[in-house]
């Protein structure tokens, strides 16, 4: 595993060492990767959003499309 350091002004650092407390943390690196998980999740999600905002509209939701997908799963 490789390593990264980074600087944060004071007020942050007490903010970031904060929250590994109230969080459980073990440390903070422990905290920076799940920050990194999570918007990494978060980007997926969004790029999941666009796609399917660009794509081209389906079926209408409506009470006969829920029948045929009951219809379906039985």
């Amino acid at each position: 595993m490789g390593t990264m350091n980074i600087s944060l002004p004071d007020q942050l650092r007490d903010w970031v060492d904060g929250q590994v407390q109230a969080r459980g943390y073990g440390n903070t690196s422990e905290y920076v990767r799940e920050l990194i998980r999570r918007d990494r999740e978060r980007e997926r999600l969004r790029g999941l959003l666009l796609d399917g905002a660009q794509s081209p509209i389906g079926p209408v939701a409506d009470e006969a499309f829920f029948d045929g997908l009951r219809a379906r799963a039985s």
